[in-house]
Formats: C-alpha cells, structure tokens, sequence
C-alpha cells in the first residue's frame, strides 16, 4: 500500500484522524533532507490517533531533525525556517512579534507537543518563541483550516516536538553545541553567541531527556551596513538573551502502557542597550538603532508549561491516550508615551508598557480502533477539555487595559476512516464544539473616558464537519479531495480594550462570533524514489472574518468583521539526480479578498499584514566528501500590487526581492562543523511587513543583511 511523502503526505485536517506520512525505509523528501530513520509518521501529538496507516486529504509539511538542523545553522529564528522551507508561509519579520505572519492567508495555531501557545483571546503576536530550538526534535506542520486541536487553527497548525530519549535500554547520549554568528562584514556589536546541553538516558522501565540552553543575540544589520531597527515595542530578537530548561521523564508501566511527564521553562529577554532612530518611510529610507538607554524594561517573553501524558495500546481493544497540561505565559511589551493617561492633566507626558498574561489548563482524550469491517474501518472517539484565562495589564499604572477574559470549552468528537477498496478510501466525522467566554463588569482605561462596560457570558457552539476522498492510484501516486472546517476568535482583547463609549455591554459585541473558515481542497502526492512531487489547490472562505485594519485616531491595529475568500495553490518538486545529490524547487501563490461594503460579495484585496507574497524557493543539496557537504537555497518573494474597490483608500504595494542563503556541515574528528551564510550576497531590501503597512518612521525596516554563523556540535 502507498505511503506518502514526508513533505506532502495527505491529512485529515478538520478532526482528530490518524495518519502515516513516510514510506517505509530510508526516504529523500522534497524539501531536500535525507531520512534515515526506519519510519516518519506524524506525532500523535498532530495526528491524535497513532498507528494509522491511511493517507488522508490535506497537506503536511514535517521538517525532521536533519532539515531542521540544516536551517539552525544559518538561522535560530523558527519563523525564518518556516519560511525557508513553506513558500505558502509569510516571509518571517525577523522579530520577537510575530503579527503578520500567516500561513495560507491565516494565522496558525502554535502548539508543543500538542499544548497550544497561542493566545486568540488577546493575539499578542508572541507564540512563536516559547522553547529554544535546541529541545526541538522536529516541527509538524498542517496546512490549512482545521479543527483538529480545536480552537484557532484558521491557518493551519505549527506542532513543535521536543527531544527524545534513546528508544534502546541501557543507551543514552550526551549533546554538546556551541555556535556564534556576526553581521558580515563585521560589526562589533552584531555578535551573537549561544550554547546548549542536552543529555538523555534509558534504563528499564524508565527514560528521561533534559537540558539546557542559553543564548545572547548582539544587533542586526542590513544590507547596507546600517544597524536594523530595534521594535521597541512589539519586542525584538535581536539584543537580547534567552534560557531555556528542559525535562521529559518517561515510565512504561508495562509493555502497554506509559506515564510522561515534561517540564519546560524558557525566557527570552530584551537588553533594552538601543533607541530607534526614525527613518523616513514615505522616501523609502529605514529606520535604525542606536545606542541609547529606553525608558522602563525591555521586551520579554516568558513560558512555562507542564504537561502529563498517558497512553494504554490496548484498553478494551483499542489505543488510549490522554494529555493533561498546565501553561503560564507572560509577554512584556516595550513602553511607549500614553500623553494625559490619567485625563486630569496630573502627567501630560505619562509612560507605560503592556504585558499580556495567559494561563492555560486543559485535557485531551481520544480512543481509537481499527479493526472494524475486517480490518477495514477505524472509528475514533474523543472529547478536548480547555480553559485560557488572559488578560493584558500596564505595569506603571497597575490598571488592565484588556480585563480579564477566561473562554471554556468542551469539545467532543468523532472520526471514521474506511478503506472501500485496497486503493480508495472515505474518511469523515465531526466535532462539536460548546464554548464560553467569562467576563466580569470593568471600566476601560482612563484614556478612553473610564467606560463602565457590562460584563457577560457570551457562548459559541458549533459543529464543524470534514470529510475526504482518497483514490491511491498507482504505488508511486496519490490523488485526494477534502473539505474541513476551522474555527477561532476574533482578538477579542482589541475589541474590549478600545470601547470609549458610553453604555456597551460584552454581550451585545458581535465581534465576539467565531470566525469559522472552511477549507476545501484537492491535491496529489508523487514519489517514486527519485522525484518526488505534490501539488494542491485550496480554497477557503469565512462568512464572518477577521481582518487586521489600521486606526489612525489611535495607531494601533482593530479587527473587522468582514466576509473573506481565499484561493491559492502550492506545490513543489524535487530530484534525486545521484546518490549524493539532489535539488528541488517549491512555490505558492495566494489570492485574498474581502468585503469592504457589507454586501456579501468579495470587492477589494487582503492587506499585505493578513496574507503573503507569491513566494518560490529552490534548493541544491551536494555531498562531495563522506565528511563535506553542502546547501544552497534561494528564496524569491514576487512584487504584489494591492487594490481597494474604494479608490480612496490608499493601499501598500511590495516591490519584492531574493535571498540566498548557503551552508557547509565539515564532521571532524571530533564533533561536526556547521558553516552558514544568510543573505551571501547582502540583498538590501526592507522588509514584508514593513511595506506593506501603514508606514511609521519608526517601524519601517529593513531585512537582514549578510551573517556569519559558526557552530560546533557534539554527541557522545
């Protein structure tokens, strides 16, 4: 029976399923990294369901350990791996925040090990950075709307699995790394250095796994030279240090069964060494940093989590499995001038910064078996229990801008999966999803006119189907279709915080619906051992979206409740031309629409902050030695011109660019040398985001230039 692809197996996005995504043996996927392992499948972290062998309708993309360590050595930025890897995905900010990047046009949802890190109460842009790569085993990615974690997948899912232990009783491992990275060519104050260690045991019923890491980034600079701008308010990766300590603590109980525990503890901290030097965004000139001493604390984020895992292979026939999970998140925002806060003239000039505050508790459960109509049907049940309480306060007035908002669900669901023939298989089910949202009486911020808002219960339920088609057509090709729901909550945080009228009641604010997107989709999966190809297209649609628009009154960003289509396809192709080489080409266009006049009918695009370029990246991969090899991988975003039906209204086109980035891996006699360099020819371009927003002097930014990076690694 075929199996599909690493980088393009089919998935059942809409509802917990379970699925293979690898071919059994050594494999080559198409985004250039070679698999040595017996078997890739997805986790059942993502997939819910392990053991399944089905290839299910949707698109995966899983950058293993050997990717992921390629991308590490010219880059620690997760969100630029993505999108070297996805052209589908926003080309990254190169920033703590993460506001605006999108995966096919939405946003995704950020898991651990299959504990969620976002926080769509108040979407602070921040859930992209809460673990340090080194404790990443690999990251599973899941295209597209979906309801399999429940609540807000609009995009897709971005599954990060931490390290293992050694499977062998009586193994265990020691990893030593240490690496540094500089501008190039070099600047004093562009050094950055990190180490990390990582150890991990077996010994009988029992496994553990932990380490830990610590990293300082010095100051970016681009292409030209010039010193990036430091965000001094949304949080920057640059100038700062980060730890992170890890611990995972495994017991078979028996040849069935398994208890783990996982513990982890990451922080990334601004230095807060750097003020921003205005630029002028209108003639196209970048802001830059200089040295300066900002006002109050730098940005930070701060992430601790523990999770609880069991699983039973065979409780009355079937697979067990259950995660209970605990995660306190804090994010500190840099502080800016709020001018008469208080509304009485007491401080004209009146600084403060923001920190959002989220805490998440909740448990998985999920029971699957597959031996049903002679082996034939998998039927799955299960049920999601979560609480997120969030809420966003200002450290110097000690006064919540976002009052405290807690959402409680209950999600059960089921899943069939039935082969019709030895090729062709139907799969389908449902999730039902019941919802509430907690918010007591409160009063708005001073500078809102201290609005007493009524508090409220609102509450959401909603089904959300899926249902798919997979026709196995040769051992080398595979064609699907599916449809899958998605769903998640407008930023409910913006709406509540920026009321400054008079009488409103949290009730009565239907920008509190849910924002469900559904996903229709149809691709096919090629591999025959030396090409390996796969293509999709995709539409998805949302009744009722959630558009990011600018208020110039207040600055800031609001959300509006808007119809909105999106099409787009992607595909991507590789060959394995010798033993020792390979090379491979990906692209992704979008198109994205809203309606701008309340008419039902799509008339004007999506803004550059809610969807992508039209992206392509080609790779050449060469081993020339048994110890040397080598990749080259190129990224082209193309020029996009965005329209509004409404003439007035100015719009942000891009004039797009292409990178280059190469990287050599020397083993020595001693532990492996990797060599990288980001940007090779030192392409000055401002940044994605940057032009395609409403321009501020001060935001204005460009990208990365050239940069250096050296790191050394070893495994005893």
């Amino acid at each position: 029976m075929y199996r599909p692809t690493t980088l393009a197996c089919a998935l059942l996005a809409a509802l917990p399923v379970s699925h293979a995504c690898a071919q059994d043996g050594n494999h080559v996927n198409a985004a250039g990294g070679a698999v040595e392992l017996d078997r890739i499948t997805v986790s059942a972290s993502t997939s819910r369901i392990p053991d399944s062998e089905a290839a299910l309708p949707n698109t995966i993309t899983v950058i293993d350990q050997a990717q992921l360590q390629q991308q590490l050595a010219v880059t620690r930025d997760l969100s630029q791996v993505l999108a070297n890897l996805i052209p589908s995905f926003s080309p990254s900010r190169q920033k703590l925040t993460n506001g605006g990047e999108t995966l096919r046009g939405r946003k995704p949802l950020y898991l651990v090990d299959g504990v969620p890190q976002s926080t769509p109460l108040r979407e602070g842009g921040r859930d992209g950075h809460t673990i340090d790569p080194a404790m990443i085993e690999r990251i599973e990615v899941i295209h597209g709307a979906n309801a399999l974690q429940g609540l807000g997948a609009s995009g897709g899912i971005i599954n990060i699995i931490t390290k293992r232990a050694p499977r062998e009783d009586g193994a265990g491992f020691h990893d030593v790394a240490i690496g540094a990275s500089s501008a190039l060519p070099h600047e004093q104050d562009s050094t950055g250095w990190r180490a990390s260690y990582l150890f991990g045991t077996r010994s009988g019923a029992f496994d553990f796994v932990g380490g830990a890491s610590y990293a300082r980034e010095g100051l970016y600079y681009d292409g030209d030279g010039d010193a990036l701008a430091i965000n001094a308010v949304q949080g920057d990766l640059m100038d700062s240090r980060a730890y992170n300590l890890f611990a995972k603590g495994g017991w078979d109980i028996d040849g069935e069964r398994r208890l783990q525990l996982t513990v982890n503890r990451y922080q990334l901290q601004g230095e807060n060494d750097y003020v921003v030097v205005d630029g002028d965004a209108i003639a196209g000139i970048p802001a830059t940093s200089e040295r300066g001493d900002p006002e109050g604390e730098g940005p930070r984020n701060r992430s601790t989590s523990v999770v609880l895992d069991y699983t039973d292979k065979s409780l009355a026939g079937g697979y067990f499995q259950a995660q209970a999970y605990w995660v306190d998140f804090s994010a500190l925002y840099g502080g800016s001038d709020w001018g008469d806060f208080w509304g009485d003239g007491r401080d004209p000039n009146w600084y403060d910064q923001s920190q959002n505050v989220s805490e998440k508790t909740g448990a998985k459960l999920s029971w699957s078996r597959g031996d049903f109509l002679d082996q034939r049907l998998r039927l799955t049940f299960g049920l999601d229990l979560a609480r997120d309480t969030t809420y966003q306060e200002l450290v110097a007035s000690d006064l919540n801008w976002v009052p405290e908002t807690t959402y409680e669900s209950w999600s059960p669901f089921v899943q069939a999966e039935w082969w019709l023939t030895d090729t062709v298989m139907l799969a389908g089910g449902l999730r039902h999803e019941r919802g509430k949202l907690e918010v007591d009486d409160f009063t708005t911020l001073p500078v809102y006119g201290s609005q007493a808002v009524e508090g409220g219960s609102p509450k959401t339920s909603e089904t959300l189907p899926n249902v798919g088609l997979v026709w196995e057509a040769t051992g080398n090709l595979k064609l699907y279709a599916s449809y899958s729901e998605g769903y998640t909550v407008a930023d409910i945080g913006r709406v509540l915080r920026a009321i400054n009228v008079p009488g409103r009641r949290v009730d009565s604010l239907v920008d509190l619906q849910p924002v469900i997107a559904d996903n229709r989709e149809i691709g096919l999966d090629y591999d025959d051992g030396r090409w390996v190809a796969h293509l999709a297209a995709y539409w998805s649609d949302s009744d009722l979206g959630s558009r990011l628009q600018f208020d110039p009154v207040s600055q800031s960003y609001n959300v509006a409740r808007e119809r909105t289509e999106i099409r787009g396809v992607e595909g991507n192709i590789a060959f394995r031309f010798s033993g020792n080489g390979q090379a491979g080409l990906a692209y992704a266009t979008t198109d994205a629409r809203f309606d701008s006049d309340g008419d039902d009918r799509v008339d004007s695009d999506l803004p550059g902050i809610n969807v992508s370029p039209d992206r392509v990246t080609a790779f050449w991969t060469q081993r020339w030695t048994p110890a040397f090899d080598t990749r080259v991988q190129v990224s082209r975003s193309f020029d996009r011109d965005f329209e509004h039906k409404d003439p007035a209204v100015v719009t942000y086109d891009f004039d797009g660019y292409t990178t280059v980035d190469l990287l050599g891996r020397i083993r020595l006699p001693l532990g492996t040398l990797d060599v990288g360099i980001e940007n090779l020819f030192g392409e000055q371009y401002i940044s994605y985001y940057s032009q395609t927003t409403t321009p501020r002097n001060d935001t204005y930014t460009a990208g990365r230039g050239r940069v250096l990076t050296v790191g050394w690694s070893h495994r005893f």
